[in-house]
């Protein structure tokens, strides 16, 4: 061996020894999901890698209170955990709710049916009925309404549930179709009534629903599946008329909130309409947004811009997966592929192209959540909980990815990356924390940091490049020197009791 060879291969090694000496002392867990196999692992000795990267945690720096994290309750994730034995079904349930587990305390689920549901239904008969004496949610109650109780008796911290209608019944809108359409104005307050009955259903049967959408999608989805449509002014109109005063004498406590689709400029022009003043937004707690505009971009400005018309009014991201792909089985390295791409890579329009280039889904995850952190978002909701192999059942054929995967027929499951991804967020910031401020010498490395209401302080780092990252973290005037695999994805917690202040 040469001596300029020797000199290197001593300096690693020290370096080495001297990181996990380092860790050894670090008041400090570490957890790791790579694509080098680590699930949420928690590793105790660090890459070696060129180079430091200096990071600056500000703990006194607070911004945005954080609701939570979760998934959806939709009946086709039910309905596959009703055809699996009851120890699968449990399994899955615990990974999700449990102590153990991702500790969801935000989700989402539908009022009538949606494209993740075994087919079209709504609460009341297919007839005209304004009295709605035909109301009933015996539809929910095979699959939906009993995963939604067990996971309310698994977590040991209440969860909440935002509910949105992906259409009204046919016969009260103007193309009498379960797609497109609008909602007839003599049925405005039929419709706020629906609402209203769908609130007390589910109470009775022991589910408190904390807030609802007016409508998912309100610019439709090109017909494809249950849509209605709505523009600003008429979700304005609906909600200020009819919905809020209904819902404020029988149901004060739900929030309400308004959108429901993609970041971007659409956000914004919805924003400037709900938010122009406070008679146009007295009954709205809030705006719920979707990531589909693009695969990879946040629209960081359009978060931003709508936060700062309203900075007391919450602002939720309600619906995310990668969306028209089946989903690999049992294949950890196709989530870390560029392949698994979302819709827009075959069906964007031309224009829309460049925002839909091909993207590793678990960099699309975590780079998404990161960045609506970092621009004011509160809280941040999967769509499907649960899958099968073929990324339905969905009654159009709409395949999606899900962080868990099923095979009903052999009792089998697979959690995949994109679990363990959602779980450095659910499980490590929780409701109530605060984001922080931090400062971070390098683009390459994507972070975030929040400081729960225990006083515990989480930092969240995304390592997208082929090689390990060095960095020296700064919290409270100590020091500490760290490492991130390459393609990775890494939490740090602070227990409260454990570092200087």
């Amino acid at each position: 061996m040469t001596n300029i060879r020797l000199s290197i291969y001593i300096i690693l090694m020290v370096h080495l020894m001297g990181c996990t000496e380092q860790q050894k002392k670090l008041p400090i867990e570490v957890w790791e999901t790579a694509a080098n196999g680590n699930n949420l692992k928690k590793i105790t000795e660090f890459p070696a890698a060129e180079g430091s990267i200096d990071i600056n945690i500000f703990p006194d720096k607070e911004f945005q209170t954080i609701i939570g994290f979760g998934g959806s309750f939709t009946e086709s994730s039910a309905y596959l955990l009703n055809q699996l034995s009851k120890k699968n079904r449990d399994s899955i349930l615990k990974a999700y709710f449990g102590e153990t587990g991702n500790r969801y305390t935000l989700t989402r689920t539908h009022i009538n049916s949606c494209d993740f549901s075994l087919g079209h239904y709504a609460y009341v008969s297919g007839e005209v009925d304004t009295s709605l004496s035909t109301f009933s949610i015996n539809e929910d109650k095979d699959d939906l309404i009993p995963m939604i109780r067990d996971a309310m008796r698994i977590s040991a911290q209440p969860f909440k549930i935002i509910a949105s209608p992906w259409t009204a019944p046919p016969w009260m809108k103007d193309n009498n179709d379960w797609r497109g359409g609008k909602l007839l104005p003599q049925y405005y307050d039929t419709w706020a009534l629906y609402f209203s009955k769908y609130l007390d259903a589910y109470r009775n049967e022991g589910i408190d629903i904390w807030g609802v959408t007016v409508e998912n999608e309100p610019l439709g989805n090109n017909n494809n599946w249950e849509s209605m449509h709505y523009t600003p002014q008429e979700m304005v109109d609906f909600t200020n008329n009819h919905l809020g005063p209904l819902l404020e004498k029988n149901h004060a406590d739900v929030k309400i909130l308004a959108y429901d689709q993609n970041r971007g400029e659409e956000l914004e022009e919805w924003a400037r309409v709900i938010y122009k003043d406070q008679h146009s937004s007295r009954y709205f707690d809030g705006f719920a947004v979707h990531w589909y505009a693009s695969t990879y971009a946040i629209f960081g400005e359009s978060l931003r811009f709508t936060h700062d018309l309203a900075p007391d009014k919450l602002l939720i991201q309600t619906e995310a997966c990668v969306d028209s792909e089946v989903p690999r089985w049992r294949d950890d390295q196709w989530y870390w592929s560029k392949e698994a791409t979302d819709w827009g890579w075959d069906w964007a329009p031309e224009e829309e192209k460049d925002l839909h280039p091909k993207y590793v889904p678990v960099y699309r995850y975590a780079r998404d959540i990161i960045g609506c952190l970092n621009n004011q978002v509160q809280g941040w909701i999967d769509w499907n909980m649960v899958l099968d192999k073929h990324g339905g059942p969905n009654w159009f054929e709409n395949w999606c990815v899900a962080p868990v995967i099923v095979d009903p027929l052999a009792d089998e499951v697979y959690f995949t990356p994109l679990y363990y991804v959602l779980g450095h967020f659910s499980r490590f910031i929780r409701p109530g924390a605060v984001r922080i401020g931090f400062d971070i010498q390098d683009d390459n490395l994507l972070m975030t940091a929040a400081k729960n209401p225990d006083g515990s302080v989480a930092i969240i780092l995304l390592n997208m490049l082929e090689e390990p990252r060095n960095f020296n973290l700064v919290l409270n005037k100590q020091s500490y020197k760290m490492g991130i695999h390459a393609r990775a994805i890494q939490t740090l917690v602070f227990p409260a009791n454990n570092f200087k202040k």
